[in-house]
This record gives structure tokens, C-alpha cells and sequence, in this order.
């Protein structure tokens, strides 16, 4: 399978697409997560892998964005245990180092390492991305956040590794592409809903799950685009949108709901 994930090899992404699928698959790097969703709606790739929540530094609001708007579903999750290294050129070493590039969320999940040596933090589109640039610029003041796989592709050396500022740092991605996945029993379902702006809106509609005993595992609100003020509302419930208890749940919280998209049921992680 061609599989698109955001970033470039040596990616947290590209590392997670080889744990789900294994090597036979054929990982398509993209720069942006709407580069990946855009590969797999126009057939360049057979499905995406996109990262949605850390368990340090909280949602990927972009990815939920695009769920919304674009026309793929979510058909899988992967759960990702992340170890940063702090990679510099040959020759390099921590002294040298002032600055540090990385993904936001690889900055914000080594807040603390970096503000104890004293690092500036520098924003960078992609993890990997960091390595390959400061090795191309042949930088000897700054380093990345980025994965040993990542050190070792572009001949980085690791000045530290396990640098996140807790060992709990776990990405959660979930794969994305066209069609269904029929119940397990084991299943998650991810929707997207909006309510009127009125009291007493929303925990009517959570109520349709709750009076079922559809256990709740997530939810997150996002701005409603052309809407000041008013949110779209993203919630996994444990359940198979094919099954009977989770399908009445849906019906009747469409009666709530200005808008209701299902993003997709799928196999719990």
C-alpha cells in the first residue's frame, strides 16, 4: 500500500506508517497534512496516516480541521510511543548549541529540557525536516528534536535522546482513506456535530449517548469557519456506527445537531 504521512523520512509519521503496516508498505512523504489528505482523495496514495492528539501537548488541531472539511474517513488509529533526541552536526556539541529546531509539538513536549540548558526554541515545519536543514546549511549552533531514525538517515550525530519531559509521550494517528470497516466489537466511532446556539443544546445531544451507555473518550470544539463565535464539536464514543445501539444514538442526536458528520468507525488502538 502507498501510504501518505506528513513530514519527510525520518518522521515520527513515516516511523508510525511502517508500525501499522509494516514494510511492505510504501510511505509517501507530504509537507503538510493537507498535502496528505489531498494525496489519497486524488488517488496518488491508497490512504493516509495523520497524527490527532499527544499526550503532552494535546490536540493536532489541523488535523481536525481537515476531518471536517475533506471527504475521507477515518478507518484506523495507531498509537505511537515517541522518544526525541537532541541531533547536531559532527563536531558539534551541547555547549555550541543556542538554538534548536523542531515541530511545534516536539518543542512543546521538551519545553523543560530546553528552557534548563537554555536552548531558544525555533519553530520548524516538520521534525526530520530540522535534521536535513541544518545539515544542508551546515549549522554549528543550533540542533533538532527529531528520532534516532532521523540522526542516523542524515548523518546527524545524537547529542541526547529521551530529551521529552515525560516518558508518557505517546502520538495517536489515525488512518484515513475511502470506504467502511465492519463492526469487531472493539470499535470506536469519530463524528463531527454542530447545535444551535442555545442552553442546553450540546448536553442534549451528549445525552443520546450517555442514556445508552456509549462511553465517551474524547471530545474537542474547533471555531465553525464564517460562524463567529459558534464551534464545531468532535467527540469518539466507544461503538460501531453499524451497531444498533450506537446507530439509534446517532439518530437521535441528529435531532440536535444543526449539522452532524460521522468521520468514521473503526477498530480501537
Amino acid at each position: 500500500m502507498r501510504i501518505a504521512y506528513q513530514g519527510v523520512p525520518g518522521a515520527y509519521s513515516e516511523a508510525a506508517v511502517i508500525q501499522r503496516w509494516g514494510t511492505s508498505a510504501e510511505p509517501i512523504p507530504r509537507p503538510y497534512l493537507e498535502d496528505v489528505f489531498s494525496a489519497v482523495e486524488s488517488g496518488e496514495a491508497d490512504a493516509g496516516l495523520v497524527p490527532v492528539e499527544n499526550t503532552l501537548e494535546g490536540s493536532i488541531t489541523r488535523t481536525y480541521d481537515l476531518l471536517h472539511e475533506r471527504s475521507l474517513t477515518v478507518l484506523g488509529e495507531t498509537v505511537f510511543r515517541v522518544v526525541h533526541c537532541l541531533i547536531a552536526n559532527p563536531g558539534v556539541e551541547p555547549g555550541d548549541v543556542r538554538r534548536v529546531y523542531s515541530h511545534p509539538q516536539a518543542l512543546g513536549q521538551t519545553r523543560g529540557y530546553l528552557a534548563a540548558h537554555s536552548y531558544e526554541a525555533v519553530n520548524y515545519y516538520d521534525t526530520a525536516g530540522a535534521v536535513k536543514m541544518i545539515r544542508d546549511e551546515g549549522l554549528k549552533d543550533a540542533a533538532a528534536i527529531a528520532s534516532r531514525h532521523a540522526a542516523e538517515i542524515y548523518g546527524a550525530n545524537i547529542l541526547a535522546e529521551g530529551v521529552e519531559d515525560k516518558s508518557e509521550n505517546y502520538t495517536r494517528f489515525l488512518h484515513v482513506g475511502r470506504g467502511s470497516t465492519e463492526p469487531t466489537g472493539r470499535d470506536k466511532t469519530s463524528l463531527a456535530f454542530t447545535v444551535d446556539h442555545r442552553p442546553g443544546t450540546l448536553i442534549a445531544a451528549l445525552r443520546a449517548l450517555a442514556d445508552r451507555q456509549l462511553n465517551l473518550t474524547k471530545i474537542e470544539s474547533r471555531p465553525y469557519p464564517g460562524r463567529p463565535w459558534e464551534y464545531v464539536f468532535f467527540i469518539d464514543f466507544e461503538g460501531h456506527a453499524g451497531d444498533s445501539v450506537s446507530a439509534e444514538a446517532l439518530g437521535e442526536l441528529a435531532d440536535y445537531a444543526g449539522t452532524l458528520k460521522v468521520l468514521g468507525s473503526y477498530p480501537r488502538a
